[in-house]
């Protein structure tokens, strides 16, 4: 079998890549530690990027034209708005910025020109900054998945839509279909929906969830969340995450 994790490839293979008719497409998912209500891990937004990167590249392992790899995961942002919670590990712009450029620098020197970054955190301050990153490695065929592009929202559930999804039912869902054991459904079941549309109270000037109404670390509806509808909403984010991979592996 095909590895699709970077790392797991000895320094020879990683070099027989280069050397290949495949174009080698990198993904780097990302996805910071914060709290996800009290019903859902820490983990949630990196289990959804790392759920999307494996899919691709499990579907695209036969593929002519490209060869997907899995970068290992950046595990840490931009996260302030979780801070009230315990469980929030936050790095401030500069350092998310710093790391994002060096990695990619550090594999395009290589030779290693392709690459999509794959984030599921959507705090402001966090996405803006990995649009700066990418604009300063300065590469067309260095990529973003920005789920926050309107085209791109049209495509998922009514709730990311709606801006009230922060651990409800569309992130729920998508670690129901992936990591079900870590969610604790007997308290997701008893738990009312909290209809706060994030983006709206974010233009508002608030800045952390409680002052948003999230005194749970949650808005949406969790307790509707299913492994079905997490299965479908990741066919959905696949389909996204290879057109952004064909994309940049067409690019001169």
């Amino acid at each position: 079998m095909n590895p699709i994790r970077f790392a797991d490839l000895t320094s020879p293979q990683v070099a027989e890549l280069l050397a290949a008719k495949r174009i080698p497409v990198l993904l780097l998912p990302i996805g910071p530690v914060e709290p996800h209500g009290p019903h859902a891990p820490l983990a949630t937004d990196m289990i959804i990027s790392a759920g999307m990167c494996e899919r691709v590249a499990e579907r695209l392992t036969d593929d002519p034209d490209v060869r997907v790899l899995i970068l290992p995961p950046l595990p840490y942002g931009v996260t302030r708005y979780g801070a009230a919670f315990t469980g929030a590990i936050s790095v401030n712009e500069d350092t998310l910025h710093a790391l994002v450029v060096d990695i990619c620098t550090s594999l395009v020197d290589q030779g290693f020109r392709w690459l999509v970054l794959v984030n599921n955190h959507f705090e402001p301050e966090h996405v803006a900054t990995l649009r700066r990153a990418v604009a300063m490695v300065n590469l067309d065929t260095v990529g973003y998945l920005d789920l926050l592009r309107r085209a791109n929202a049209a495509r998922l559930t009514e709730e990311f839509q709606s801006g009230a999804c922060h651990a409800g039912r569309y992130e729920t869902s998508l670690v129901l279909a992936d990591h079900p054991e870590l969610v604790d459904t007997t308290v997701m079941r008893e738990l009312p929906p909290v209809p706060v549309n994030m983006a709206a109270s974010m233009r508002e000037g608030q800045s952390d969830f409680v002052a948003m109404g999230m005194d749970r670390a949650y808005c949406g509806a969790p307790a509707d969340a299913t492994p079905a509808e997490g299965r479908s909403t990741f066919d959905t984010l696949t389909s996204m995450l290879i057109e952004a991979v064909r994309e940049v592996a067409g690019r001169p």
